[in-house]
């Protein structure tokens, strides 16, 4: 069966229910909007099997997500939404482009999370923007904007008390968000070490697609160990 869409870490197939696809975790990696890639044996498995675990979190937590059930190895089933082309940083550490953008040390702690809106698109780069951007784009409507700010905060909160649980602290995260065929807003994509920066909290070791990034080496373990203790987590 051919996709109805292919993005760089996941495809997504219709169901015998029009308002539920199935969505296919991949083994490909991309980096500085795929410029570099790979494949990574397994990585698909691994951040299905994440994902899951933290979207099961956050639903106990009143955060409304688009899963509607678990199906195998490297598939969910969720709702069909239509993804906002907003995508949501929120950073409670300087890292990654932040810190090359303000010459800010990686690490340096804020004093209150940052949130960013950034313009989901390949072709320009996923520029930042603001709820001005976002308005005059027709990306979103102010009261949108607004709520998906509250959103990213609260799922900050309960995610980084959760990591912490785990031994990680969560340095930065993006997320996005989709609309059901009913107007609600909820929590779509996917939550792993692909769209998260993960850090342990005693070392300091890198857990996340940093690895990747920046050719540390051990992608696939570091993958594994963040399983290993959010599945330990939820035991």
């Amino acid at each position: 069966m051919d996709p109805l869409y292919e993005g760089k870490a996941k495809k997504l197939y219709s169901t015998d229910d029009s308002e539920v696809l199935r969505m296919e975790y991949k083994d490909d990696a991309t980096a500085f909007n795929a410029e570099k890639k790979a494949q990574f044996e397994n990585k698909g498995k691994l951040n299905k099997a994440i994902t899951l675990l933290m979207y099961q979190m956050l639903e106990e937590k009143g955060v409304a997500t688009h899963l509607v059930a678990d199906l195998d190895e490297v598939n969910l089933l969720v709702k069909r939404v239509d993804i906002l082309q907003v995508e949501v940083i929120v950073r409670n550490l300087a890292a990654g482009s932040f810190s090359k953008r303000m010459g800010v040390e990686e690490g340096a702690e804020f004093e209150i999370p940052i949130v960013e809106f950034s313009y989901k698109s390949d072709e320009l780069g996923d520029p930042l923007i603001n709820d001005d951007y976002a308005r005059e784009l027709k990306l979103a409507t102010p009261e949108e904007c607004a709520l998906l700010k509250k959103q990213a905060l609260v799922i900050n909160g309960v995610m980084s008390d959760f990591f912490m649980e785990c031994g990680l602290k969560l340095v930065d995260f993006k997320i996005e968000f989709g609309k059901t065929t009913d107007g609600e807003i909820v929590l779509a994509d996917e939550v792993s070490p692909d769209t998260c920066r993960l850090w342990d909290a005693t070392t300091g070791r890198k857990m996340d697609k940093d690895r990747f990034r920046q050719d540390l080496g051990g992608v696939m373990e570091g993958y594994e160990e963040v399983l290993e203790r959010v599945a330990k987590a939820r035991e």
